[in-house]
């Protein structure tokens, strides 16, 4: 952003925090705030001082950054997260820099912010998966609200993502021939099925059965079916003369 109007063509006591309007009500749960971090990228240093202010007096934990460089050299813990960017940075644009972010693998939610916003501007950040694009001037309570809402979708993100490595590192306890047996179970085979098709004891394939339930965590067939899913494990294609009937 150029020149942004972040107060300065109107009284510091109309602006408090530099941006249009002020918060009343805090956005995010008192446990979560101080786990998670808003990451500011703007190369106007008005504007990091008014958002760092902003987000700090609701007990928000915030970085600021000159540069998208800046920001992809700081350490970023695995907390929930997102990042304010603004649209027109020297030498970078930021729509480009989230797609950037983006094919790199950096799946943090973006707030887009601009002075010189327009529509078609908007629409290009919105389909780049921006979670909200806030032209200049916006009220405080607005990108609050849209910040807490950011912060909220990716500690969803993260809880899902640590109960996938956790069944990932489930899943690699089995034993190569669990392994095997797991897509059969998958299909709904019965153990005698099962056993004929890989030419095994219908007792092997029982135990073995029953090591995959207890070592994913499955409580039943659908919940296996579901974190097998979670895995990208497929059920075993069934052929002509098996059907799908459990256990």
């Amino acid at each position: 952003m150029r020149v942004k109007d972040c107060g300065l063509q109107r009284g510091c006591g109309e602006m408090s925090n530099g941006l249009a309007g002020e918060s009343t009500v805090k956005v995010f749960s008192n446990s979560d705030k101080y786990e998670a971090i808003v990451y500011v990228v703007d190369d106007e240093a008005p504007i990091r001082r008014a958002l760092a202010t902003l987000m700090r007096s609701v007990d928000m934990h915030v970085e600021t950054f000159a540069s998208p460089e800046e920001f992809l050299q700081h350490p970023r813990p695995l907390v929930p997260s997102c990042l304010i960017l603004d649209v027109r940075l020297r030498n970078k644009n930021g729509i480009a820099f989230h797609q950037e972010i983006v094919r790199c693998g950096l799946r943090i939610p973006v707030l887009f912010m601009t002075g010189h916003g327009d529509i078609e501007m908007s629409v290009k950040a919105m389909k780049a998966g921006a979670i909200d694009f806030f032209a200049k001037p916006f009220r405080d309570q607005d990108i609050l609200d849209a910040v807490g809402q950011a912060l909220a979708k990716d500690a969803t993100r993260l809880a899902s993502e640590h109960t996938v490595a956790a069944l990932r590192a489930s899943y690699h306890t089995l034993s190569p021939r669990e392994k095997e047996v797991l897509p059969f179970i998958l299909a709904g085979l019965l153990n005698k099925q099962i056993a004929s098709a890989m030419n095994l004891s219908e007792i092997t394939v029982k135990v073995h059965r029953g090591q995959v339930m207890r070592k994913l965590g499955a409580r039943s067939l659908p919940d296996l079916v579901r974190k097998a899913e979670a895995l990208g494990i497929e059920p075993h294609e069934l052929s002509g003369s098996q059907s799908r009937r459990g256990d």
